[in-house]
């Protein structure tokens, strides 16, 4: 009680959990996109259900891990050496998630790109799922976000307490923005092709981090972000443009 009371009454310590708790925030937008992106496949009925166990099962993940911290830090060291590259256990679950991620997504947009019937294209092109395929999909990526978020936890502070905290702010965050991402993306079809873009992009900077290239996740998200203005503009523009007529 006295270590709790410690840290309410420190300024680092304060500094530290704003920071994590915005890091958190940021990196759970891929996780969130993902499980937005899926459970729109799903019968509109169950699609909030599906959200819920998601993102459930990411916080359990993530407060697992942090209850194995010592475990953690062992999942950066190598463990594994091919032509002189080492890998870790960290850098081999990237690499699987970003693989699984930009099949995915490229066989979405495969699918987009040539849909089936009218009634498909209107929804957006996407494949659809079983409500147990859809879970045990999210829990695969959950797994992968959930490993890179709480090593980024540990890295910035040493206190499991403002951990707890920065992840379940950070998933509760997740948890009040996926029903309006969900179905922002599911009443603008445009969208999704921009959504599975960023999908592809997400999986090929996870295979590029496994391998050792670090990529500011900065430069990442400010692409994203001018894309999405982008397209922002651009559905203004159909819009004026249906009203005038």
């Amino acid at each position: 009680m006295e270590y709790l009371m410690e840290l309410a009454a420190s300024p680092a310590a304060w500094a530290a959990l704003i920071t994590l708790i915005a890091m958190e925030v940021v990196l759970g937008i891929d996780n969130l996109l993902f499980i937005s992106i899926l459970t729109n496949k799903l019968p509109e009925d169950i699609r909030p259900r599906a959200r819920r166990i998601g993102i459930g099962l990411a916080l359990i993940m993530r407060l697992g891990l942090l209850s194995t911290v010592a475990f953690i830090v062992q999942l950066t060291e190598p463990v594994l050496t091919v032509f002189g590259q080492a890998f870790s256990w960290r850098d081999m679950i990237l690499i699987a998630g970003g693989l699984f991620l930009v099949w995915k997504a490229t066989k979405e947009i495969h699918h987009n790109m040539a849909p089936h019937d009218e009634q498909v294209a209107m929804e957006g092109g996407l494949l659809k799922v079983s409500f147990s395929a859809a879970i045990v999909q999210i829990l695969i990526l959950d797994l992968v976000f959930s490993v890179d978020s709480i090593i980024t936890a540990v890295g910035m502070t040493e206190h499991i307490p403002i951990m707890v905290v920065a992840v379940v702010f950070a998933v509760l965050t997740m948890l009040l923005a996926a029903g309006p991402l969900a179905n922002f993306i599911n009443k603008n079809p445009t969208i999704v092709m921009l959504a599975l873009g960023f999908l592809l992009l997400i999986g090929t900077t996870l295979i590029a981090e496994g391998f050792g290239a670090h990529v500011s996740k900065g430069y990442i998200y400010t692409a994203m972000a001018f894309s999405a203005g982008v397209e922002a503009l651009n559905m203004i523009q159909r819009r004026r443009r249906a009203g005038a007529h």
